[in-house]
């Protein structure tokens, strides 16, 4: 397969033509998919051609969830699907760091550097059952040694290098590695960071570990500190393995065989390890990135984006469609505001992927990336990661790609995928996603398990979706991974979010139901909060956070971090609360305002709600935050002594 259209109204045609269904508009076409699974995703499997690659007993043999069984008897391999795309006149990857000029992978390259990859880890014993764990940027080297792994049939897992030791030991820890591909180190808004310490902390700390292939960027040739008292870790270079000529060999292994593990954000205790199969992520990235963002092999796919967040699978993903991957090493905001508008600019990208925090910054600067930057090539402009304030949805349309489609989507770590986003068969809304990824049954659920319509509830997934989790990493007789999602509602998949599915099939995310605010038995979305207060001009970020009280009372607390030169006093807490009360209404007017110096984050750019909001409950800061993982850790004690003097009697709830 050298190419596929990826274009919805194409495969609206193809059913068409195919199967003889007339599916004119979104709304009949996402009804079929939702009420029709094996029909729906049998069309996406031949759509794409991979019928050429294997046949199947049957779609889907279980639809129970958890547990669906999809595709079983199918025969495939994630790296074969990203590596079939033949023409060379296209290029596979684009790296560019802060510093330097792009760097061209060209499809022949990428394929050679993955068999001489995939051949040394079969040569060092690694194959199917075993794990190879990278500690890594977002570089060329990382998606090969991805893809290596794959190849071969083993477990891929990567931590970026900003995470801290005793984050990275927390997950790795749980996969024991056989294999470790680090980075001797990294820049990050021009400060070059040495990894080598790490690298020992981390060898030091794995004892599954035997073989360290370190990958020179800053250090070429240099030892440097990463010996340990370990003679059982042998140590192997990148270079070497990369430019070994081999044959490129594709384990054949079955549908549900585990391609790689992903880490949730680890704020309730160990991070949970969810362990993705091949086949699951073939398809639903398949129809995710071509038929919902529009993914075609011609473009230059630029994500900024950490290894560390799911969308950097999502953007490897781009692969499967032939796409280019634009591959940015570096700070989003150096050397400003504009780093990312300027890494478009410079690569050609065509799609360019950013959390929400990023674009309501750029607002905020006051940038005009399209008056300041060459993008005439960006046709779309993805955005993810959190809510995002209306103000900021007409400032990306009118200052920073004006002639670009603005797709928010909404996914998520457990599914590896999109849940709702944007068809360039609906309308472009402010505030809203366009509506449910086909494939997706995606509904707001009330307390009592009822459907509502233009009413906030909670986001759940009615139906099976090929990329759920096989399971988690230690989890025997999957009960964390039931308790994740089906407890709630048994037999139904609760993703945590809080959602307003609106008539039209648009859907508003008003941030986390775990987080959710909930006044007077009136629930209401954080969102909502920030959209206001952070459109202060004396107001740089906000977080609130609701919490129960063992009394059957309730706490709302907003922490404000005052604008650079802005002090905090009476009259700016009066302009917020003002604001609130006029804008939202009474009820959310928080039960105090108080100054913090900053907003403790999770690596990608999320709020802490839910660690804060357990912290003020009264559990301690190490049993909610993993070490490493977090922006401004420092500042979570601020939190629990400010739980223990607020006069809330705050205290653990009762189990």
């Amino acid at each position: 397969m050298t190419g596929h259209p990826s274009n919805i109204a194409d495969f609206q045609d193809w059913l068409h033509r195919e199967r003889g269904l007339d599916l004119p508009d979104y709304a009949r076409l996402w009804r079929w998919s939702t009420g029709n699974l094996p029909e729906f995703w049998s069309a996406v499997w031949d759509y794409y051609g991979l019928g050429e690659v294997s046949t199947y007993d049957e779609v889907l043999a279980d639809a129970a969830m958890p547990g669906a069984t999809w595709f079983p008897g199918a025969r495939l391999n994630f790296a074969r699907q990203c590596l079939t795309h033949a023409d060379d006149s296209l290029p596979a990857l684009v790296a560019v760091a802060e510093t330097g000029d792009p760097e061209t992978f060209t499809r022949r390259r990428l394929a050679a550097e993955v068999a001489g990859v995939a051949a040394t880890l079969r040569d060092l014993g690694v194959g199917p059952g075993d794990c190879v764990a990278g500690y890594l940027p977002n570089i060329p080297e990382a998606v090969v040694a991805l893809l290596a792994t794959a190849a071969i049939g083993a477990t891929w897992t990567v931590c970026s290098p900003d995470f801290g030791t005793a984050g990275v030991l927390d997950r790795l820890r749980q996969a024991g590695p056989k294999v470790l591909v680090a980075a001797d180190g990294y820049r990050y808004a021009g400060t070059a960071y040495d990894c080598r310490p790490r690298t020992a902390e981390l060898l030091a700390g794995l004892p599954t570990v035997r073989h360290l292939v370190r990958v020179d960027r800053l250090y070429a040739g240099g030892e440097g500190p990463d010996r340990v008292p370990r003679a059982d870790v042998a140590r192997h270079s990148w270079s070497a393995a990369a430019a070994r000529e081999a044959s490129l060999v594709f384990a054949d292994v079955a549908f549900d065989h585990p391609l790689w593990i992903l880490w949730s954000s680890g704020t309730t205790g160990v991070p949970k390890g969810i362990v993705h199969g091949h086949g699951g992520i073939v398809v639903e990235l398949l129809k995710a990135l071509g038929l919902g963002i529009g993914l075609r092999e011609e473009d230059r796919f630029l994500f900024h984006t950490s290894t560390s967040w799911m969308v950097w699978n999502l953007m490897v993903g781009g692969l499967l469609h032939g796409s280019t991957l634009v591959l940015y090493d570096g700070s989003p905001t150096h050397p400003g505001a504009d780093g990312v508008w300027r890494i478009a600019e410079r690569t050609g990208a065509t799609v360019v992927g950013v959390g929400a925090a990023y674009l309501t910054a750029g607002e905020k600067a006051g940038s005009h990336p399209a008056r300041d930057h060459g993008l005439g090539a960006v046709r779309s402009v993805l955005q993810t990661g959190s809510a995002m304030p209306d103000s900021t949805w007409r400032w990306v349309r009118e200052r920073a790609a004006p002639g670009a489609r603005l797709q928010s989507i909404c996914g998520g770590t457990d599914i590896c995928s999109v849940l709702a986003g944007d068809s360039a068969l609906l309308p472009e809304h402010t505030g809203r996603l366009a509506g449910p990824a086909l494939g997706v049954a995606l509904a707001a659920w009330d307390a009592e398990g009822r459907p509502v319509v233009g009413e906030q509830g909670e986001l759940v997934v009615t139906a099976p979706m090929p990329s759920m989790p096989l399971r988690f990493v230690g989890d025997p007789g999957h009960a964390r991974y039931r308790a994740s999602y089906f407890d709630h509602y048994p037999g139904v998949w609760r993703h945590g979010d809080w959602v307003t599915v609106h008539e039209d099939l648009s859907v508003q995310v008003a941030g986390r139901s775990d987080a959710t605010l909930n006044r007077m038995g009136v629930r209401m979305g954080s969102a909502d909060l920030y959209a206001v207060v952070e459109r202060l001009p004396r107001v740089a970020d906000s977080l609130v956070v609701g919490a129960e009280l063992p009394d059957g009372g309730y706490a709302m607390p907003l922490f404000v971090v005052p604008a650079p030169g802005e002090r905090f006093d009476d009259a700016l807490r009066d302009e917020i609360v003002s604001a609130i009360r006029r804008q939202l209404s009474p009820r959310h007017v928080p039960d105090v305002v108080v100054p913090v110096e900053a907003v403790p984050r999770t690596l990608t750019g999320k709020k802490l709600e839910v660690p804060v909001k357990r912290i003020l409950q009264g559990a301690r800061v190490a049993d909610v935050v993993a070490d490493g993982t977090v922006t401004r850790p420092d500042l979570l004690p601020w939190f629990a002594d400010f739980a223990a003097r607020s006069g809330y009697g705050i205290r653990a709830t009762p189990t």
